[in-house]
């Protein structure tokens, strides 16, 4: 069962306004950016598209289980930041693409280095391996 949570879509697009004005303000806003929760998954923690109805809005997917406040804010930001690295290399954006494959020689990492959140993308691998397995097990995910 899921803690009760102040993690909303208010809460959601705030923080990714946030990380956008912190760590992205070289990255143009070329369309309409939406971030919204997604289903419940066990290995998906984020994703981005373009929304198919429309073909311009971007679509910032993130796992509903993070909703959770036993999953750290951390967690939550450094998934995020992977997804707005996609975005401005071309992926799920109408920026032009950079790399022919979204996660080709390491290039999310590089780019959390380049952005000075080295440290936000090793604490989201470390708690996700010491963590999430657990987490999955006692929703009754696993």
């Amino acid at each position: 069962m899921m803690s009760v949570s102040y993690r909303d879509q208010e809460w959601l697009e705030n923080l990714l306004a946030d990380i956008w004005y912190q760590h992205f303000r070289d990255v143009e806003q070329n369309n309409d950016v939406m971030i919204i929760w997604a289903k419940r998954a066990k290995r998906r923690l984020g994703s981005i598209e373009m929304d198919s109805r429309d073909g311009h809005t971007s679509i910032i997917k993130v796992n509903r289980l993070f909703q959770d406040l036993a999953v750290p804010e951390y967690v939550i930001r450094a998934t995020i930041v992977h997804e707005m690295t996609h975005y401005a290399h071309g992926f799920g954006s109408p920026h032009e693409q950079k790399q022919r494959h979204p996660h080709s020689g390491g290039v999310i990492r590089k780019e959390f280095a380049e952005r000075g959140l080295v440290d936000l993308y090793l604490k989201q691998k470390r708690w996700l391996k010491d963590n999430w397995r657990d987490f999955l097990l006692e929703r009754g995910m696993l």
